[in-house]
């Protein structure tokens, strides 16, 4: 099985959309990341769902776990509010790995490879620099657990 047997149509997000609405497309459509589209269409990045956390998550709670604690439930429910204007670009690490990206030959094996060497839960596939959809992990473990 290749990568062109187990595509999936996969939105994407560009390096300007807002966070605030990568993290409500992730939310409605029950997604662990985005495909990040440079201005030609290319894929940029993964947009793993922990990073728009690490970004909303404020500072202090992230460093001190327990101060996370004291702050009152009404208050700790609401701090995607605190994002403001930021951008996807924002949201992402400094120091961006291996893009995983494949082309629609790549074997399962291959694929599995990719995303535990990226730790990424999805694998864009692209031919002749066109973005044609994306291997997702949930996919991927049906396939290799069910053969």
């Amino acid at each position: 099985m290749r990568a062109r047997d187990l595509l999936t149509d996969f939105p994407t997000v560009t390096l300007d959309t807002p966070v605030r609405e990568a993290a409500r497309l992730m939310a409605e459509q029950a997604l662990a990341g985005l495909i990040v589209l440079e201005d030609g269409g290319r894929p940029a990045t993964i947009l793993a769902g922990t990073q728009v956390l690490r970004l909303i998550v404020p500072r202090y709670c992230q460093d001190d776990p327990a101060l996370a604690r004291v702050i009152d439930e009404a208050h700790a429910d609401r701090f995607l509010d605190e994002i403001g204007g930021y951008t996807v670009r924002q949201a992402l690490p400094p120091d961006r790995r291996e893009l995983p990206v494949t082309d629609p030959d790549a074997t399962v094996l291959e694929i599995a490879a990719l995303m535990a060497r990226t730790n990424s839960p999805l694998v864009a596939v692209v031919e002749n620099g066109r973005l044609l959809g994306a291997v997702t992990l949930q996919v991927l473990m049906d396939r290799v657990t069910s053969a």
